[in-house]
């Protein structure tokens, strides 16, 4: 097998690779999940429960001088 049949072979197995992640990508059943993670960052920190920034404004209050 010389390297012109091996460079053509792998050509195809990633070709094929690459249209089964694009067939799963936009397949029916991962929209939902795909649109949930689209409007993520418009998400308000309520809706998301506990995070990790959850007491951020508390912190940022100005405070007074003594």
């Amino acid at each position: 097998m010389d390297m012109v049949t091996l460079h053509s072979i792998l050509t195809v197995l990633v070709f094929i690779c690459f249209m089964g992640i694009v067939w799963w990508a936009y397949s029916a059943r991962q929209k939902k999940g795909f649109d949930e993670a689209a409007n993520l960052p418009f998400a308000d920190a309520e809706d998301q429960g506990d995070s990790p920034n959850s007491d951020l404004g508390s912190t940022l209050e100005k405070k007074p001088h003594d």
